[in-house]
């Protein structure tokens, strides 16, 4: 497989230094993306970068993953309007531990292969130099004027750059020179945002050692809408479970566009260009059963999370359109219930009121206003239009502890579609 003629078909080029194809084609060659720790998870943002590595690999090159420990303690002005708080090396280290156990989900680390992925932190080489041996290894080789003309600085200038991240720069660029002379590393890849700290790093090991080094990015994801990729209400949509629910994670692929999950499909899955196009031709035909975006949640729900957190956020997915049971109720933990049922109304009951049992009419209509009146509660009861966590319920029913979703819970649902949440205090 052509690396470079893999990407551009997923319409994952922006810029492609001239040679990278014919340096490739020599042999196995060694490339890297840099990673920034400045949190315990990696978010979506990241899958791009990520991808790239793992396309990289599966063409029989060796993708190295940088994690910035020393840049991280600096900032990147790409594509900031302001300078980020800087972290302790012991919460730096913490970060680069999580994010190594995410990336063994995409990177095959086998020693055994001559191609296995590797990481590496560029805190490891840059805590020895001292500021006036940087000054004389990195900062002589490169002209201020140089410098300033990137355009990561040129966007800061108006609303002001620290001396920090003005070098950040020449930081990364050594990283790049050190992976050059130590890992035989020839390729840096990263977003279009990099483009100019990257080829800092190719100008530097041209002056330095006079070797040649190459380029690549991809372009910056965005959404059909304009709205940022990645983001929600809530925030970034995290690869750990605990800061994103898998629930939470396959839906929010599930409801991409379908401009964006055309898009989407080709750069964050290891699907064929004629898979993807007989899905496309499939979405065309019936875009209601949304072909695309159930492959693009699944491919990606299993990879991050797994088969069963794939499988049981499907299952609460069903919830919401009629096909859960009071079963797949009990099967949900107390956050996926929650994510599943964000913005129904919510009420409160007294857990000693429930104790000691409460009749159904008054449950609905005095302790909770699922219903207005005791007599439309007994209307629509006759009607079998109730269910307690999914289960049709008479007027004889007795709500007591035993209805509790997760020790603390229990759905109501009224008609179709209207749910209601009773939370027990």
């Amino acid at each position: 497989m052509n690396f470079v003629d893999e990407l551009r078909w997923r319409g994952m080029i922006h810029d492609c230094m001239p040679g990278t194809s014919e340096m490739l084609a020599e042999g196995m060659a060694t490339a890297y993306v840099g990673i920034d720790p400045t949190a315990d998870s990696l978010h979506i943002g990241h899958l791009v970068g990520i991808m790239m590595l793992k396309h990289f690999q599966m063409a029989g090159h060796r993708p190295l993953a940088l994690v910035g420990g020393a840049t991280g303690m600096i900032g990147d002005p790409s594509g900031k309007s302001e300078e980020r708080n800087l972290l302790s090396e012991e919460i730096l280290r913490h970060n680069q531990d999580c994010i190594r156990t995410q990336l063994l989900r995409f990177l095959d680390f086998d020693t055994t292969l001559p191609n296995a992925a590797g990481i590496v932190n560029n805190y490891d080489w840059m805590k020895g130099f001292s500021f006036l041996g940087f000054l004389r290894e990195v900062g002589k080789h490169l002209s201020v004027n140089y410098m300033m003309a990137k355009d990561s600085v040129q966007k800061r200038l108006e609303t002001g750059i620290s001396f920090t991240e003005f070098t950040y720069q020449l930081v990364q660029g050594y990283d790049f020179l050190y992976l050059y002379e130590h890992e035989n590393c020839r390729l840096q890849m990263g977003g279009s945002d990099q483009w100019g700290n990257i080829t800092t790093g190719t100008e530097l090991i041209r002056r330095k050692t006079g070797g040649e080094a190459f380029a690549l990015t991809c372009p910056l994801i965005t959404k059909a809408d304009g709205g940022k990729f990645g983001k929600t209400e809530k925030g970034n949509i995290w690869l750990d479970p605990e800061k994103t629910s898998p629930y939470a994670f396959y839906q929010f692929w599930l409801n991409c566009s379908d401009e964006d999950t055309k898009k989407y499909i080709r750069i964050f899955t290891l699907f064929s260009k004629e898979e993807i196009e007989a899905m496309e031709a499939e979405q065309d035909a019936a875009p209601h059963l949304r072909i695309l975006q159930k492959a693009l949640a699944k491919d990606l729900t299993i990879r991050v999370h797994g088969e069963m957190e794939y499988n049981q956020a499907v299952e609460a997915s069903e919830i919401l359109f009629g096909k859960g049971t009071t079963e797949t109720l009990h099967h949900l933990d107390e956050k996926t219930l929650l994510n599943v049922f964000e913005g129904v109304p919510q009420f409160d009951i007294s857990r000693a009121d429930l104790g000691a049992g409460i009749g159904l009419v008054d449950f609905l209509a005095d302790k909770t206003a699922v219903f207005p009146s005791k007599g439309e509660a007994r209307r629509m009861l006759k009607d079998g239009g109730v269910m307690i966590n999914k289960e049709k319920v008479a007027e004889e029913f007795i709500v007591t502890p035993a209805a509790l979703l997760n020790n603390r819970y229990i759905l109501v649902q009224k008609g179709k579609k209207n749910y209601y949440l009773v939370i027990a205090q």
